[in-house]
């Protein structure tokens, strides 16, 4: 008689993958997801080996969401056999938190397969540039060191500039994942954050190839010596390889579950053999460890599921030259002086709101005691310098925030210039751009609260608005020098959405200094795409549209900005060189630039444009166009090779 199947599903970081993930990794996570089955009147699921208990009874709690899987005709008898079977192969030490296991646990139901936001979880999470700066720490989690060999560092560098952080969601995942025991751990030389499915069953097999349009499949067996030699090679492009755009992986073990069976229907009749496959449909299969062909074999797969840029193939030596790091503003003020005039424009403005009148001379205390000592010991050492400069703490930082929030709201626009040169500053200390990325509300860092400021004093033609737009522009700049930072800057919408009303109408503006801050802020957004798109291509896994779909629109607004600041510029080389080189950066290996961006240059006019500035013209190039021949290449490379 038929059995109906039920996955419960629960999120580990109890709701910190939610308010979290989108700051930390770029990408929303809306939970960190364990998985179990319930059949039989049973809930079973993987930690500490198998372990079977009441419907929602587990240590787990109340299931997030339970999703109906259709119904098993295996007898209830079978099902605990196979159980049994496969408790050998899945057992305490081999658990870790980002390793996919089995789904299904052999279980055969209706064609239903659990939702590839959940299954592919460790491998998107995996791809961030969070999730490969906590891969050590999470390892070290999972794993007893060898004797005589040093344990690696509890927290990259990411984690160490904000450890509160990444403990607080490490343990709060780790403690619900592990509940129910410690683990022996695995031996140092291994890793087990490599994102591979573990499948032992045809139905996971078969969900696993519709579920992923370029799939590896590797059949191994745990007493097969070659298998043993390839398997480092296949974990590490499982690493390389995977991931957004790129394959899913899969190991199977032919002596485990229903490996034998498996084995069976697609012929495998030697270890170690790898098969690949695209949409489904067997490409080609390798039987040996041959890590050379096994390279090539993913390479070319992946060539066929994602093929590359048609930008790739083109010789742009000029635009790759171009440095991918951000352009930052580091020249240090008298911060003495600074502090004077901030405090004066304080001690000047009598007008204070009732609700913010007691806290005038708290805030002038966390300036003057808590934020001045962190500045000079920073930025202005003592001779001879110390060996390693202090960085702001999340007090700090924290207290820092309050004040500016309460300053923003009580001193006019011309007056907050020196708080936000001092903020400026800051962001070049890499605790600041991480403790800001942290932060799960945009209205509550500094940048959430200047932003808006500066989009109302657009508004003005005074010289205090210009000042103040000038030096958010600038702050803007040093913020993408954080690479956490920088993701959340480009991926939180409200975020963007401010960045861009400030941003597109400072290209234009009639001040040289603010055109050349916001050309600044256009290069560095630009450049944080441009070095991920690289990195796709690099990596063999291409670049899909479907990974930027959020920033579609957004990239086409500042296209359109950039080709329109350009014609209007008149003065200014350097302006000229950041705006053409972030304009290289956001078409070059575009996913859109089929689509949407190639169309729109068309439109534009953008070669027309380019060109124009190589010749005479009116204001900076009457006397013949560029000056600086690596300019002028630029100019010309991008508007031939990238401009229709």
């Amino acid at each position: 008689m038929a059995q109906p199947v039920k996955l419960y599903v629960y999120d580990l970081s109890n709701g910190m993958a939610r308010q979290l993930s989108l700051q930390l990794t770029g990408r929303q996570i809306d939970g960190i997801w364990h998985t179990s089955v319930v059949v039989f009147g049973k809930e079973v699921f993987y930690g500490q080996g198998i372990s079977i208990t009441a419907p929602g009874r587990s240590h787990h709690g109340t299931p997030l969401e339970v999703i109906d899987m259709g119904e098993t005709l295996l007898d209830e008898d079978t099902f605990n056999e196979y159980l049994q079977e496969i408790r050998q192969h899945y057992t305490a030490d081999k658990f870790h938190l980002l390793v996919v296991p089995a789904p299904y646990l052999g279980i055969d139901f209706n064609c239903q397969s659990i939702p590839s936001h959940i299954k592919d979880l460790p491998r998107d999470f995996l791809t961030t540039p969070f999730g490969a700066a906590l891969r050590p720490t999470i390892d070290a989690m999972y794993r007893r060191p060898a004797p005589g060999v040093v344990p690696p560092p509890a927290a990259s560098a990411v984690t160490a500039s904000n450890p509160a952080l990444a403990s607080s969601i490490l343990q709060a995942v780790a403690a619900q994942a592990q509940a129910n025991g410690a683990h022996a751990g695995v031996p140092a030389t291994e890793t087990l954050t490599s994102p591979i499915h573990i499948i032992t069953n045809p139905t996971s097999f078969n969900n696993f190839l519709k579920n992923h349009r370029a799939a590896v499949a590797f059949f191994t067996d745990e007493t097969c010596a070659p298998c043993k030699m390839i398997e480092p090679v296949f974990d590490r492009l499982s690493e390389e390889k995977g991931g957004s755009n790129g394959a899913a992986f899969a190991k199977i073990d032919i002596e485990v579950g229903m490996g034998q069976a498996l084995a069976a229907e697609w012929h495998i009749r030697a270890t170690p053999t790898f098969m690949f496959f695209l949409d489904g449909k067997k490409l080609d299969e390798l039987k040996g460890a041959d890590a050379n062909e096994l390279r090539t074999q993913i390479d070319l797969l992946l060539f066929q599921a994602f093929p590359p840029h048609p930008h790739t193939s083109l010789s742009v030596p000029a635009i790759q030259a171009l440095s991918m790091n951000p352009i930052i503003f580091s020249q240090v003020p008298p911060i003495d002086t600074v502090l004077t005039k901030l405090s004066s424009f304080i001690d000047e403005q009598t007008s204070w709101p009732q609700s913010a009148s007691q806290k005038k001379e708290e805030v002038k205390g966390v300036i003057q005691k808590t934020v001045l000592p962190y500045l000079k010991a920073r930025f202005q050492p003592a001779t001879p310098a110390p060996k390693a400069l202090p960085s702001a703490t999340p007090a700090i930082l924290t207290a820092w925030t309050q004040a500016s929030a309460v300053l923003a709201s009580v001193l006019p626009v011309e007056s907050l210039f020196p708080l936000i040169d001092m903020w400026r500053l800051a962001f070049l200390d890499p605790a600041v751009g991480s403790w800001t990325a942290s932060l799960s509300a945009p209205t509550s860092d500094p940048i959430g609260i200047f932003i808006p400021i500066a989009i109302k004093a657009q508004e003005s033609t005074s010289k205090g608005a210009r000042n103040y737009t000038l030096t958010v522009l600038r702050l803007l700049c040093n913020a993408f020098s954080s690479p956490l930072l920088s993701q959340k800057l480009l991926r939180t919408n409200e975020t963007r959405v401010n960045i861009t009303a400030l941003l597109v109408p400072s290209l234009l503006h009639s001040d040289g200094a603010v055109r050349t801050a916001a050309a600044s802020v256009a290069f560095n957004a630009a450049a944080v795409l441009q070095k991920q798109r690289v990195g796709s291509v690099k990596s063999g896994k291409g670049i899909g549209a479907d990974s930027e779909d959020d920033l579609a629109d957004w990239e086409v607004e500042l296209v359109s900005a950039l080709v329109e600041a350009l014609d209007r510029e008149k003065e200014n080389e350097e302006v000229v060189h950041r705006l053409t080189a972030a304009l290289a950066f956001f078409v070059r290996l575009s996913p859109h630039y089929e689509s949407q961006v190639r169309p729109l240059l068309e439109v534009l006019q953008s070669r027309d444009i380019l060109k124009g500035k190589l010749a005479k013209g009116e204001g900076w190039n009457a006397d013949g166009g560029i000056a600086k021949k690596d300019v002028k290449k630029l100019v010309e490379e991008v508007a031939t090779k990238l401009c229709p």
